[in-house]
């Protein structure tokens, strides 16, 4: 009876012996990819680095300058002969910025002036922390045949650099985003005041989108996450009911955890806007936009948008982990002293080194070693002057026995 008991077990659970030999298989397969990674030679890592950092085989002579970097310790040295091709630029960094620059966080969007300038910076080693702040857009080069001008209105410019297959590694330039546009240069706010951020992000709405998308593109954190009940509801808005379907408790326990902290920064944009029917972001310096004010009357008794001032609620309460820059006043005036309160959190740093790895390694760190790693490069990071291809060189360093 127990024997048949027991066959009756095994046959229910792996009919025809099907299922154990699947796990076998697998097991084999593992056990396989063990003794490969253990025993891959200087010239499969090489290999390995290419791959992951241009996703294209190198050619034979680069195959042989990396493997001889590698062989002699210089795996990092290897990542970055494998970044002077051109697809790390053209597709890889392309492919990696371009979910920040939409609600869908889609890939598979046209290049524009957002992702352009992402590359630009990454390539010409800007600081990174000045991604949300600084003066700055790349465009093609001057002098490219049939590549239209850059507008304020469309994003042609971007689409024909794409559509020719202009090679973005030799032909961006950096410009002053001021004299690109019609912004004064205070305006400005690195990629949060490009044309593809403002499409997306102050287009309708209340502002409040560019915030949170930002956030979650480049502090790797949804408002859900930043939720704190602890901070003072003095600054949230006139259109946020106090007692939404008549249960003040809901406003208590959670309306005022994200709006607390929300509503503050997102003052900073109080100028800012897109106007659909000219396809353009707008600025108005010193007049609030009237999205500002959109359903004053579900509260008066709320705070009134003046200007474009902003405070952080969130250095104080659980939210100071984020780590604050503390030579930082926490408040300030616009968008720039806005992105630059954002971009020189430990926060932030943490985020482009998280989002470098799993582009590299194609998975998240794991383990304890993967955090160490994740660690080290943050530290490296901030203190190596924020050099976004120094991150992509590691990681590929770290990974390449994957």
């Amino acid at each position: 009876m127990t024997a048949g008991m027991n066959n009756l077990r095994i046959t229910t659970l792996c009919p025809s012996g099907r299922l154990s030999a699947a796990v076998l298989a697998l097991g084999l397969y593992l056990a396989l990819a063990m003794i490969m990674q253990a025993f891959a030679t200087p010239r499969d890592e090489a290999r390995r680095i290419h791959d992951r950092l241009a996703g294209v085989p190198p050619s034979a002579a680069v195959l042989d300058q990396m493997t001889s970097l590698v062989s002699n310790g210089d795996a990092i040295g290897a990542a970055y002969l494998a970044m002077e091709n051109r697809a790390f630029y053209d597709v890889t960094l392309k492919n990696w910025a371009a979910p920040w620059t939409n609600r869908e966080e889609d890939v598979f969007v046209p290049l524009n002036d957002y992702i352009a300038t992402v590359i630009g910076m990454v390539r010409d080693d800007v600081p990174f922390n000045q991604l949300l702040s600084a003066d700055m857009v790349y465009v093609g080069r001057d002098g490219l045949s049939g590549i239209p001008a850059y507008s304020m209105t469309s994003n042609a410019h971007y689409e024909e650099l794409e559509r020719r297959n202009i090679n973005l590694m030799e032909n961006l330039e950096q410009r002053r985003q001021s004299a690109m546009t019609d912004l004064p240069p205070d305006a400005t706010a690195g990629v949060m005041t490009t044309r593809a951020a403002a499409e997306a992000f102050f287009v309708a709405g209340t502002n409040r989108a560019m915030l949170r998308f930002t956030l979650m593109a480049h502090m790797c954190r949804d408002l859900e996450q930043l939720a704190d009940t602890t901070r003072s509801p003095d600054r949230i808005r006139q259109d946020v009911s106090r007692s939404p379907g008549g249960d003040s408790r809901l406003f208590l326990n959670n309306c005022v955890s994200c709006h607390t902290g929300m509503d503050p920064l997102a003052q900073a944009y109080a100028y800012y806007d897109w106007d659909e029917s000219a396809r353009r972001i707008v600025y108005t310096s010193g007049q609030v936009r009237p999205k500002y004010f959109n359903n004053a009357d579900t509260f008066p008794f709320g705070f009134v948008t003046t200007d474009a001032s902003w405070a952080n609620y969130w250095r104080e309460g659980q939210n100071a982990l984020l780590g604050w820059d503390p030579g930082r006043p926490g408040e300030g005036y616009g968008a720039k002293s806005m992105g630059e309160e954002l971009a020189n959190s430990q926060a932030f740093a943490q985020c482009q080194v998280e989002k470098v790895f799993r582009t590299v390694c194609l998975r998240t760190p794991t383990d304890a070693a993967d955090r160490q790693q994740v660690a080290s490069m943050v530290t490296s990071f901030r203190g190596g002057n924020y050099r976004m291809r120094q991150v992509f060189a590691e990681s590929a360093a770290y990974c390449r026995a994957d």
